[in-house]
């Protein structure tokens, strides 16, 4: 199975001073095209001797300081963090040919972050947050919708839900920002940023 992708060379000088404004630009261009959730992006962990694990999160916020998702702390994902920072973020964007690839060290928001940031859910997103200990071992889906119905009469729609202790926030810090380009030919266009110290980057053309 193989499409040639048709899109214009994407160069060195089409690009922003820095990748957190390359990417901004790139979201948006997902955004006004109509992508379905363009903020969905593979995130992959591993353990302290290396067993990697992904799945698919939601970006929730980016700034010049990294990339924001949140989880339940006890979570695999949260888990392997913990004990082992370093992380890769994949954004794939197949209607448009493109992908960005992020390699960095995530750590812990801060509380009061993440708790302006949990105000904003909708309610049942905070009631499924405190019902599901994520990746653990349950018995049953009707466990899970018990514990659910349960915490729906503690704190009914209108009422304040307290955010969980053990869910939060995970900030990305990039050291490399790939951003890539399918062609015709499998000639792909791939810059990459390259941190060179706290505030400067270079940039790499990779062979595709």
């Amino acid at each position: 199975m193989r499409e040639q992708y048709r899109s214009t060379a994407f160069v060195e000088t089409d690009l922003a001073p820095s990748p957190m404004d390359q990417f901004a630009r790139w979201f948006m261009e997902t955004v006004s095209a109509g992508l379905h959730e363009p903020n969905a992006m593979i995130v992959s962990t591993a353990t302290p001797d290396g067993r990697p694990s992904s799945r698919t999160v939601l970006l929730k916020q980016y700034d010049a300081r990294g990339f924001v998702f949140f989880t339940n702390y006890g979570s695999r994902k949260g888990r392997e963090i913990d004990s082992n920072p370093y992380v890769s973020l994949l954004f794939p964007w197949h209607p448009l040919a493109r992908q960005v690839v992020v390699t960095g060290t995530a750590a812990r928001i801060g509380r009061d972050e993440t708790a302006a940031y949990f105000r904003t859910r909708p309610h049942g997103s905070q009631l499924g947050a405190w019902a599901s200990e994520q990746s653990s071992v349950i018995a049953s889906r009707e466990e899970l919708l018990l514990r659910y119905e349960e915490l729906e009469a503690r704190y009914p729609e209108g009422e304040q839900v307290p955010t969980p202790s053990e869910w939060g926030g995970f900030r990305v810090e990039p050291e490399a920002v790939e951003f890539w380009q399918g062609h015709r030919n499998r000639l792909h266009d791939r810059l990459r940023y390259v941190r060179t110290d706290s505030s400067g980057w270079r940039v790499e053309r990779l062979a595709p």
